[in-house]
């Protein structure tokens, strides 16, 4: 049995609309729940945190950088976490 390496696209055909919409019902009946969305999620959706630059005093960074070894998380959430204490 050959292996081929290339798949000839020149006898290969395009999935109608209608078939789409058939597979995506099947698989809804067959798993209850809709089929994900390809892709990367917009980010409209996915904003959690808001990108923002801002400078800190080299003391407060090692600080930082510091307890998140510790702790072992990320230094940037130990500082997020500092402030949301303050603001609280």
């Amino acid at each position: 049995m050959s292996r081929i390496k290339e798949f000839d696209f020149s006898r290969a055909r395009r999935v109608t609309p209608e078939e789409t919409a058939f597979f995506r019902r099947a698989f809804e009946n067959t798993f209850g729940f809709k089929p994900p969305k390809r892709g990367r999620p917009a980010k409209h959706l996915d904003l959690k945190y808001k990108d923002i630059h801002i400078k800190i005093h080299p003391k407060a960074l090692k600080w930082a950088k510091t307890e998140a070894v510790r702790r072992g998380v990320g230094y940037q959430t130990i500082i997020n976490n500092v402030l949301l204490e303050k603001a609280a």
